[in-house]
This record gives structure tokens, C-alpha cells and sequence, in this order.
């Protein structure tokens, strides 16, 4: 019987991943208010839960990724969320909102788990030449399974049951499982003798980002644009439906051109990577950001749906180009033992200013209105470009060489 080879190994099991947590976020609130009669009220809490492993579980995840066998602790992530879709399952059949909320934040936490390890991983698996294109086409996967999610999530709901899409998902994390178990085994990247307490560990990934110039970059780039794009998404329904008078109808199909956006950008990023120096691709990701954000602005005076459509668009496919070139980057200036900590401090300093975002984006709209809610979001994507302008990574003519251990 064929062996399946690494990289082959763990794209596989990134689709599944990836298919099972975008299923359980779709599947999610359809389930508490269709099967449990859940209110806004409790339909928070529940959202509440499944993003807030993003913050609890990155750090100590990261550091778990730089002390335990990688291997391992992908099968552990898999396992907690194949575990979470069954529990999902049974909260609904049993009408228990606590354990579907239990059951979203166990989940959650099994894809950041996930994420952070196979992120550390992918260095060890292809050379380092080949990590745009592999990097590439994991983002792929992604954007392919976040585009489709949604819609047979809802497709289940309809004809079926909302908990079908639970059901799903668990498939989505068995294949993931499956997948990660033809992986190799390898040892731990650090041995028992010179791993530091979790709290020193934790630290020195945080140290490593904050000195690093390059890393510095990445990160203060990476926290101006997620402020900016979820304050996009707060205000997106009532410019749409209120300044832009799009139906329902429309103002999904505009906002689809997100997802199309990321699946382009992630098909271009391994012929970009190749024709264009890095810090063209770093430079243009949250440039075009600020020409999306023109788009939003200029949209109620013009054609609302298309200038819309087209910012979605760009926020999706300009910055899954930057994406791509800065992970790649990351894996190459961080040595192995450190990669899960260097990854897990960027991704918190990132879903950390998330809600902060949202919740400008809201009280500036409701207080001053749509267009200076949306001013906000130009001046913060235009302090996203200006960082990497500012910064040795607008220096980057080719990217750098991989650091030793």
C-alpha cells in the first residue's frame, strides 16, 4: 500500500480541519435557535465561547507546540474536535445550551491547537523553497471550505436538521485524524532538560516577536488591519441594507466576493512568490485594503453593489497574498524549537485586538454615523501600509535565509 507523504499528509488534514470548524461555526447558531430557541441573549454567550479559545488556548498552545512531539499534539487537537461535534450533537438532542457552549469552546480550541502545531510543523516537511507554495496551498484549502460552509450548513438546516451539520464536521475531523496518524513520528523540539517553565516560555516567544524587526513588522501590520476588518464586518449589515439599500439577497452575494477574493489570492501566491520580491507582496496586501476602503466610501454615491462586491474582493484577495508571504517569512526567521510560540504570540496580539475592532466599528457608527465608522476603518488600514512602508520588511528583495535552531 502507498504511503502518503508528509506535506500530502497534512493538506489533507488541514481541508478536514478546516471543513469541521467552519461547519460547527455555521452550524452553531443555526442549532441555538432552530433546535434549542435560543435568544440573542443566550446566542452571544454561545459565540462568546467558541471564539474566546482564541485567547485562553493560543499562548499555552503555542508553548505545548514547541515542548511536546508535534505529531502528537496534532492528534490531540483532532481528537477534541472530532469529541466536541459528537458533544454538540448530544446538547441538542438533549436540549442543554451549557454543554453546546462547552462543546463550542472544546472544539474551538482543538482547531487553535491545530493551527499553531501545523504551522510549526510545515518547516520540518518541505524545503524551504517549496514553503510558499505549500503555505499556499493550505490557505487554499481553507478559503475553499470557508466559502462553502456556510451554505451547506444551511443546506442541512433546511432539509434536514441543523445538527447534520455537527454530524459533518465530526467526518471533516476523523478524515483530519486519519490523515495526521500517516505523519511520521518525530521527537519533541526541545528535550525535557531544556524546556523553561510555561510562563518563561511563553515569554520568550513574546520577546523574540517584540525584538525581532522584521516580526515586529508582521505583527503591528497584522494588529491595524484585523482592528480595521472587524470593524468593517460590525457596520457591514446596516451599510448594506440601510445607507446601500441592498435586499438580504444582495448583500450576501456582495460580501461572497470575500471568499473569492481569498481563493484567487491563494491560486497567485505561488506564481507571485516566484515573479515578485517579498516586500512588493507585503506592501500591496494592506494597500489594497485602503483602496477597499475607498470602495465603502465612495459606494453610497455610486453603484452600492459593485463598489461593495469589490471591496470585499480585495480585502480578501490582497491580503491572502500578504498572508501567505508573511507566514512564510515567520517559519524562515524563527528557529524550529521557538515556532509555536513566535506563532501563537503574533496570533494573539491578532484575535486579541479583533473585538476591539467590532466594537469601534459599532460605537462609532451609532454615535457619528456609517461614514465616519468608515473613515475609521480607511485611517486603520492606511497605518497597516505605512507600518510595512516604515519597516525593514520594505526592504525585503528576497526572502531571507532559514535561522539555525
Amino acid at each position: 500500500m502507498a504511503i502518503m507523504k508528509p506535506f500530502t499528509a497534512l493538506l489533507g488534514a488541514a481541508a478536514g480541519t478546516h471543513a469541521a470548524d467552519q461547519l460547527a461555526l455555521a452550524t452553531l447558531p443555526l442549532t441555538a435557535t432552530l433546535v434549542l430557541g435560543a435568544g440573542p441573549d443566550i446566542l452571544g454567550l454561545l459565540v462568546a465561547a467558541q471564539s474566546a479559545a482564541w485567547l485562553l488556548v493560543t499562548l499555552p498552545a503555542g508553548a505545548w507546540a514547541d515542548r511536546m512531539p508535534r505529531r502528537t499534539l496534532l492528534i490531540i487537537g483532532l481528537a477534541l474536535g472530532l469529541a466536541a461535534s459528537v458533544v454538540a450533537v448530544l446538547a441538542a438532542a438533549a436540549g442543554i445550551t451549557g454543554l453546546l457552549g462547552i462543546a463550542a469552546f472544546v472544539g474551538a480550541s482543538g482547531t487553535v491547537v491545530y493551527m499553531l502545531t501545523s504551522m510549526s510543523l510545515l518547516p520540518s516537511l518541505v524545503p524551504a523553497g517549496d514553503l510558499p507554495r505549500s503555505n499556499a496551498r493550505l490557505e487554499l484549502a481553507r478559503a475553499i471550505v470557508s466559502l462553502a460552509a456556510p451554505f451547506v450548513a444551511g443546506l442541512l438546516a433546511q432539509h434536514l436538521s441543523p445538527t447534520w451539520g455537527y454530524a459533518l464536521a465530526a467526518l471533516g475531523a476523523a478524515v483530519a485524524l486519519a490523515c495526521i496518524i500517516a505523519l511520521p513520528k518525530a521527537a519533541a523540539p526541545t528535550s525535557g532538560d531544556q524546556r523553561p517553565s510555561m510562563a518563561a516560555a511563553i515569554q520568550a516567544g513574546a520577546r523574540f516577536v517584540v525584538r525581532h524587526e522584521l516580526l515586529r513588522g508582521i505583527s503591528l501590520c497584522a494588529i491595524f488591519w484585523n482592528f480595521a476588518f472587524f470593524a468593517l464586518l460590525a457596520v457591514w449589515a446596516p451599510l448594506a441594507l440601510n445607507l446601500l439599500k441592498l435586499d438580504p439577497a444582495s448583500m450576501g452575494l456582495a460580501q461572497s466576493a470575500y471568499g473569492a477574493g481569498l481563493i484567487l489570492g491563494a491560486l497567485i501566491a505561488p506564481v507571485s512568490s516566484k515573479r515578485l520580491p517579498p516586500l512588493a507582496t507585503l506592501i500591496f496586501g494592506p494597500a489594497v485594503s485602503v483602496i477597499a476602503a475607498t470602495l465603502f466610501l465612495m459606494a453610497p454615491s455610486g453603484n452600492g453593489f459593485a463598489f461593495a462586491a469589490a471591496g470585499h474582493f480585495l480585502v480578501g484577495f490582497g491580503p491572502m497574498l500578504w498572508l501567505i508571504c508573511q507566514t512564510t517569512v515567520r517559519q524562515l526567521v524563527t528557529p524550529a524549537p521557538m515556532l509555536g510560540r513566535v506563532n501563537a504570540t503574533v496570533q494573539t496580539a491578532i484575535y486579541g485586538v479583533r473585538p476591539l475592532g467590532a466594537l469601534a466599528g459599532g460605537i462609532v457608527a451609532a454615535h457619528a454615523g456609517l461614514q465616519a465608522a468608515l473613515l475609521v476603518i480607511a485611517a486603520s488600514f492606511v497605518l497597516s501600509t505605512l507600518v510595512i512602508v516604515l519597516s525593514p520588511l520594505a526592504r525585503l528583495r528576497a526572502l531571507p535565509q532559514p535561522v539555525a535552531a
